[in-house]
């Protein structure tokens, strides 16, 4: 099967607005982490049970839909933890930004079948999933400070009866992130095949 210019630049686009979308969501909902009490034994605990977004924590059936709450009680985290997450908000948002900027880019160069437009726009889908990778690689190490956090108030008892677990916002945040890297790898080999085709002799 031949594979053409038009199935390239047409997937690379479906790749892209999948992407847009998964992060948009995935910015939008609040199950980036899960924390879980054990049934069993937990009377003499707190119920530290939630779910987090970016934006907002449900925590004890109780919603605080807040961007700072995390970083509210400044006896419970560190300044690192709320300098990463302060970065954490703001690097994701700017990478669904540039997206959408890259989806323009990506349309025009693909109806002026431009080697150097398209070069540039995959370029530039790169640079978006290297930043939607910083921020959920961020997002990751913040998790693992604040259960460390989490250990040393309620002590490695109290962590036993805690089950905690990335949640499916967080997953789509790293299907994004691949899938900015397939609609940029596209727009490369349809640069390419652009270039080849500008390249050859006009029969007259």
């Amino acid at each position: 099967m031949k594979v053409t210019f038009g199935s390239l630049v047409i997937t690379a686009g479906i790749c892209g607005i999948l992407s847009f979308a998964s992060l948009a969501t995935s910015l939008g909902t609040k199950y980036w982490y899960i924390i879980e009490m054990n049934p069993m034994n937990t009377s003499d605990f707190e119920d530290l049970s939630s779910h987090s977004g970016l934006w907002s924590i449900n925590e004890g059936g109780k919603m605080t839909a807040d961007a700072d709450s995390y970083t509210a009680d400044y006896s419970r985290y560190s300044e690192t933890e709320q300098r990463m997450h302060s970065a954490i908000v703001v690097v994701l948002p700017f990478s669904l930004v540039l997206l959408l900027f890259g989806g323009i880019c990506g349309l025009v160069s693909s109806l002026a079948r431009s080697p150097v437009l398209l070069t540039r726009t995959a370029v530039y889908f790169f640079i978006c999933s290297q930043l939607t990778l910083s921020g959920v690689s961020l997002y990751i190490v913040y998790s693992y400070q604040a259960l460390a956090e989490m250990e040393r108030v309620v002590g490695p008892e109290g962590l036993a009866y805690i089950d905690t677990s990335f949640g499916w916002s967080l997953g789509l945040a790293g299907l994004s992130y691949g899938l900015e890297l397939l609609a940029g790898t596209l727009l490369l080999v349809a640069a390419r095949m652009a270039k080849r085709q500008h390249g050859r002799p006009t029969m007259t």
